[in-house]
């Protein structure tokens, strides 16, 4: 997992019209005086950084590109330049070979801070770096940004691939912001499930600038100690970008001595990415058939890949870090209730994992031993000591009291913007909670429920946390699901599914990478 950020300064910006761009007096946003803007502006450089450290603990770099006219020149400061953006990336490397620092750049002055991981559609070598890669090809694209591709591009580009064209061929959950050169041209955007958060602040009165993060940064400055810290100017400074492709041109003509530049939102070029965005389907309500049972063997095939694809990389980089540890620690772990879907997820890493690995199962309960979870938790890791005895399976067990968690609570509420109910807290915090992987874990390798085993303390070095998330939505996991089908029979049934599936990245996936995140963990959905 990484973190990335960009701010943009300086500039008069064009917005159009969009579901995700305020409209309200945002044809043309005048930025103000820059050292002005920076003393009092809402976010803070070192805040920022500092946040995105956390989701990217092996590295974090930085980079300054001044934009007038024509011209574009990388220093650190310029009083004053017409424009400014400020790129940021941190990393937690899981692939390649040798230590890679962000934001990467290449011999033609393209910079892209990239956070995602790619397991199709564009070729990675097992031991490359997806962003490295990435950055090759996006460097070949054309330099135009209209959606009329083939016939926009100048005569010498004609045969190139466009950048939305790289970006919808992507399989795999990503989030990134690259500068092109040659058209100096922005471009940002998240994948179309939005499993990798991106935030925006379009520009305000209050903050002027143009920001994308991978994450909300807590104020070093705020010194109020009531859980109600958010007031609404804070509350609303973030956004969830919409998934999809967006391109900000940096025009040449100046207006009052400013730099202009007109925002543009990009479809998808995959029609079989469009039609999983749509989610229709050919037949809503099930025929008649004769099962068989390559029904149930293709989907179980396709969800072992999944986890393949998911866990194959995992020692390249760490296996070069640290050699003579590499077996001792667990590199994938899961958030485990001992439902459905987290057994089933620990079955099949079983059988995608070396058996040298151990595979740590966090579980978190606000209730002791008493919580339904924590008992399902440990009825599931006795099946799974009985599926796969060979395997080393350690139930982390995490207890919390949400009463003594004041100080933790307010930090998930900064994670989890611009969500603000108590459902999404809630959730986050025992997502926060799971990933540290802090937590008990008993002496031996049978026997749990023996009074005479103890409990010692443990912390999860694991880098990657599978999750379920998305399986309820996909497959009508929730209670709501069954009245819908019983008020509105399949017809019913489908929309409310479709919902779902269309609004799951501003209700669960941003919001859950946030927190996961955090810790400096990998998250990984099947989806």
């Amino acid at each position: 997992m990484c973190g990335i950020a960009l701010i943009v300064s300086g500039l008069r910006i064009g917005l159009p019209t969009d579901s995700s761009i305020p409209t309200s007096g945002a044809e043309i946003i005048n930025f103000t005086n820059r050292s002005d803007l920076y003393s009092r502006a809402v976010v803070s450089v070192d805040d920022l950084k500092a946040a995105l450290l956390r989701r990217g603990p092996d590295s974090l770099g930085a980079k300054t590109l001044t934009l007038e006219s024509r011209i574009s020149t990388p220093i650190d400061y310029l009083e004053n330049c017409c424009a400014e953006l400020r790129f940021f990336g941190a990393t937690l490397q899981l692939r390649g070979l040798d230590a890679v620092v962000q934001p990467f750049e290449d011999s033609s002055g393209n910079i892209l801070i990239y956070n995602g991981e790619i397991f199709g559609g564009v070729h990675v070598d097992r031991d490359g770096n997806d962003g490295e890669v990435l950055l090759h090809m996006l460097g070949k694209c054309c330099s135009c940004s209209s959606s009329e591709h083939e016939t926009a591009c100048s005569s010498n580009e004609q045969g190139r691939d466009s950048i939305p064209h790289v970006l919808s061929s992507i399989k795999g959950p990503w989030a990134l912001i690259y500068w092109q050169y040659k058209s100096r041209t922005l471009w940002f955007g998240r994948d179309a499930f939005g499993r990798r958060s991106l935030l925006v602040h379009w520009p305000t009165e209050s903050d002027n600038r143009f920001l994308l993060s991978s994450v909300s940064p807590g104020s070093s400055l705020e010194q109020n100690s009531d859980m109600e810290v958010d007031n609404g100017a804070d509350v609303n400074f973030w956004e969830e970008l919409s998934c999809g492709i967006y391109s900000l041109s940096f025009d040449t003509r100046k207006i009052h001595g400013w730099l202009t530049g007109q925002v543009k939102r990009h479809g998808w070029t995959n029609s079989t990415l469009m039609e999983l965005i749509k989610w229709d389907r050919l037949s809503v309500e099930p025929q008649p058939v004769v099962f068989h049972s390559s029904h149930s063997q293709n989907v179980l095939l396709a969800l072992r890949k999944s986890v393949m694809l998911r866990t194959s990389f995992h020692t390249n980089f760490q296996a070069v870090k640290s050699e003579s540890r590499q077996n001792d620690i667990g590199p994938v772990a899961i958030l485990f209730s001992g439902g459905l879907d987290s057994m089933i997820l620990a079955a099949l890493l079983n059988e995608c994992l070396d058996l040298n690995y151990g595979i740590d199962l966090l579980n978190v309960s606000f209730d002791g031993e008493c919580a339904p979870d924590r008992i399902s938790a440990k009825a599931g890791l006795q099946e799974l000591r009985r599926l796969a005895p060979l395997r080393r399976w350690k139930l982390v067990e995490i207890d919390a009291d949400l009463s003594n968690l004041t100080t933790e609570m307010k930090h998930v509420m900064t994670l989890i913007k611009p969500a603000k109910t108590y459902m999404d807290l809630n959730i986050g915090t025992a997502l926060w909670l799971a990933a540290s992987g802090e937590g008990w874990v008993y002496e031996g390798t049978n026997n749990i429920n023996n009074e005479n085993q103890q409990r010692f303390r443990y912390k999860s070095e694991a880098r990657i946390v599978l999750v379920g998330s998305g399986a309820d939505e996909q497959c009508a996991g929730y209670g709501r699901h069954k009245t819908k089908y019983r008020c509105g029979s399949w017809r019913g049934l489908h929309e409310e599914m479709k919902l779902d599936m269309q609004r799951i990245w501003k209700r669960n996936m941003g919001r859950d990478d946030r927190c996961i995140s955090d810790n400096g963990k990998e998250i990984s959905f099947l989806g």
